[in-house]
């Protein structure tokens, strides 16, 4: 028997979060349907690198559809609020895994790059937004909850464990397969797991336009809060972007160039372990604040890499790194939350659709950058973007915290009442 939420205990954990009635219906799909989207960019560079035998053409190809995702998404997220997810699930991921396989069999057949890059923006621009979905389903069922947070960090938790995996049964496939298996194994798990995610009727947020009653569509991009978090994590994609390429540059001059995973999976499991410590504890400072001060240790590390990378030594670089994690999934984690209290539930799935384009965004951006200043000026270089991103986005952050303010309850949006009702939750 449910019921209703009108407390919980002061310490939340992720028993009493999986234990919510309904969310396995969502998770286990949704876990499926979210693999590609870690295993589409280097599905791509390998693909194209083995048909080309240039990296530098791979990294346009999914540079190109890295951009068109962050472009499309927020317009996916909107459609999704208004429509409902299934709604737009459904031809999206048909239409992505058609562009995935155009983009495979075109490479295949030594299609110049124009055509490649053709193919690479409905491939980017219909990514199904998962992640986002699947936080718009938690915040439904949790909205107004001390568990919301939980469920924030479990989200940011299973985002890194999708960004273990994905990259490595890639790498499997294409390297032990064909070079074309990664890609025609994203298309086919976006497929599947998508239409199973879409499935789920009973736990998808309602559309806004319902019916013949419409209520009038706020974009979450007019929220102050919305545009600020959306500079701050475009500071987070800096980080990993830069420390991709810069990590791989590093390994290649000591000679050790496998150590580039071992690194970068030092770096992840740091996010994956923070990330599980911030829905475990119950915080008592206001989140804008925790925001702050999280921040500031992302950036502080984040300036450190380069020093360390001066020492020239494996240990101390992936002690950084370890710090650098640890200090993303914070970030993430209350950047999320923040969502919940700054925008109105229906335009809550394009919010976060705007967060995660902005990551991104980020990344693609501090990939090209780093590249370049490893390639144009010394050894290390690279450690500079991610430096700089952080601390743009910090100087932004501090001077604008106060429009992360929460927004006042059961006030009028948009010809409707916004207001938070009590929800059922085992």
């Amino acid at each position: 028997m449910a019921s209703t939420v009108t407390s919980t205990s002061s310490r939340p954990g992720y028993g009493q979060l999986l234990r919510t009635r309904g969310a396995w219906t969502f998770l286990l799909p949704g876990f499926a349907a979210r693999q590609p989207f870690a295993m589409l960019t280097i599905s791509l560079v390998l693909l194209v690198q083995h048909t080309t035998g240039s990296y530098g053409a791979a990294g346009a190809v999914a540079a190109v559809t890295g951009v068109s995702m962050a472009l499309f998404a927020p317009f996916s997220g909107r459609l999704a609020d208004r429509h409902g997810q299934r709604a737009v699930l459904v031809p999206g991921v048909v239409l992505h895994s058609l562009a995935g396989l155009t983009l495979t069999a075109l490479a295949l057949a030594d299609a110049p790059l124009w055509a490649l890059f053709a193919a690479a923006v409905p491939t980017g621009a219909s990514v199904p937004q998962i992640g986002p979905m699947v936080r718009a389903r938690w915040g439904m069922k949790l909205q107004g909850t001390p568990l919301m947070t939980t469920a924030t960090a479990f989200e940011s938790v299973t985002d890194e464990l999708t960004f273990v995996l994905g990259p490595l049964l890639a790498t499997a496939l294409c390297t032990t397969v064909d070079p074309a298996a990664g890609l025609v194994t994203e298309a086919a798990l976006t497929l599947i797991g998508g239409l199973l995610f879409a499935a789920q009727r009973g736990t998808q947020p309602a559309p806004v336009l319902d019916g013949h009653a419409r209520v009038e569509h706020v974009s979450a991009l007019r929220v102050p809060g919305v545009r600020v978090l959306i500079v701050a994590f475009l500071g987070i994609g800096s980080v990993f972007g830069g420390m991709q390429v810069s990590l791989a540059a590093f390994s290649e001059s000591i000679g050790e160039p496998g150590l580039n995973g071992v690194l970068y999976g030092v770096f992840a499991a740091g996010n994956m372990l923070s990330g599980l410590a911030c829905g475990a504890i119950a915080w008592k400072a206001a989140p804008q604040r925790r925001l702050v001060v999280a921040y500031t240790a992302l950036a502080l590390t984040a300036a450190g890499l380069w020093a360390a990378h001066s020492a020239m030594s494996v240990l101390v670089l992936g002690g950084l790194g370890l710090l650098v994690g640890m200090c993303v999934a914070p970030t993430l984690v209350i950047g999320y939350t923040l969502v919940d209290d700054l925008v109105p539930a229906a335009a809550r799935t394009e919010a976060f659709t705007w967060l995660t384009g902005a990551v991104a965004l980020g990344q693609a951006a501090a990939v090209t950058v780093a590249g370049q200043l490893e390639d144009r000026l010394w050894d290390g270089a690279g450690f500079l973007a991610p430096a700089a991103g952080t601390a743009l986005a910090l100087a932004v952050l501090a001077a604008l915290r106060s429009r992360l303010a929460p927004r006042p309850r059961n006030r009028t949006v948009a010809r409707g009442i916004g207001h938070r009702s009590q929800v059922a939750v085992d």
